[in-house]
């Protein structure tokens, strides 16, 4: 499916850039030498849309009003020193029609927080014009998500994990592509004519030693029903938002991110650092602080 002009202004601080948004040029699958594919949903039915920004690409899901996937390249040793001041100016992307994009509709006088996707700092690297750009581009629409509005360890562990792996990845040639979004399944909570996902998922990409390594992590806010049942109760009420748990954040499988929303990853189950492992009880590995992450490979 190929984007559709739309007759909508872009809204909010920034739109001036959004006039000229044919210019960008986006994830650069090269970006470490070896190819890592944008992943694409492989789903019969699915028609996503490419939407290449500054250093970033969204996949979009018209049916869902949000993004299947994100690819982001990170430069460590180019980062911005004086990042721009946030602005929190966000705004519909012109180049597809609105009723494609969630936007101030879903969270308005609610608690839903407008997550970013791809980290609104991991793209701000390069000439200071091309930095500004970048962490403008990140305020579409089609780059956030509902997220809960509760933070605990689980949301700092997720929020951190980029700059945990640009350290780890300083030992080589401190590049980082990252590839995230929200897991899209059929039975989540509809709320507004959006369903809210319930999970998030991250691969992050590096070269070790010169060959390609990968990590996965998911974000899960379900609710917690057994610790968190007043606010589920009081969720489940007409009109209000779904109700959504605590952060808990885990490293997982790549493979089993692919398995959970039906993306081509190409080769990074292959490259996984996490050992394999079937028993159901560390398969998973829920992570409570960056020392427990696994990187020491199979």
């Amino acid at each position: 499916m190929s984007p559709s002009d739309s007759s909508g202004v872009p809204e909010g601080v920034g739109a001036a850039a959004g006039a000229s948004l044919a210019d960008r040029t986006g994830y650069d699958e090269r970006f470490l030498g070896a190819v890592v594919p944008l992943p694409l949903p492989v789903g019969p039915g699915i028609e996503p849309v490419v939407l290449p920004y500054t250093h970033f690409t969204v996949v979009l899901r018209p049916d869902r009003r949000l993004a299947a996937s994100t690819a982001c390249c990170i430069d460590g040793a180019r980062l911005a020193e004086d990042a721009p001041e946030r602005h929190d100016g966000w705004r519909f992307d012109p180049r597809v029609p609105r009723e494609w994009q969630a936007g101030e509709a879903l969270y308005k006088n609610n608690s839903l927080d407008k997550g970013h996707l791809v980290r609104r700092l991991d793209p701000v690297w390069g000439a200071h014009a091309v930095a500004v750009r970048a962490d403008d581009d990140t305020f579409y629409y089609t780059n956030a998500a509902p997220q809960a509005d509760v933070f605990n360890q689980g949301k700092k562990v997720w929020q951190g994990l980029e700059n945990h792996l640009l350290e780890h990845a300083a030992r080589f040639d401190r590049k980082l592509t990252v590839l995230t979004g929200p897991v899209l399944h059929d039975s989540d909570p509809p709320y507004r004519g959006v369903q809210v996902p319930l999970r998030f998922w991250k691969v992050a990409v590096f070269l070790q030693e010169g060959r390609l390594a990968s990590t996965a992590y998911v974000l899960d806010q379900s609710p917690d029903l057994t610790r968190d049942a007043e606010r589920a109760l009081a969720g489940a009420q007409r009109g209000a938002p779904p109700p959504l748990g605590g952060f808990r954040t885990f490293q997982v499988p790549v493979s089993d991110v692919a398995e959970l929303t039906g993306l081509d990853l190409g080769p990074l189950p292959a490259t996984d650092l996490m050992p394999l492992t079937r028993a159901p009880e560390t398969r998973w590995k829920r992570l409570r602080s960056y020392a427990e992450i696994v990187m020491d490979g199979p």
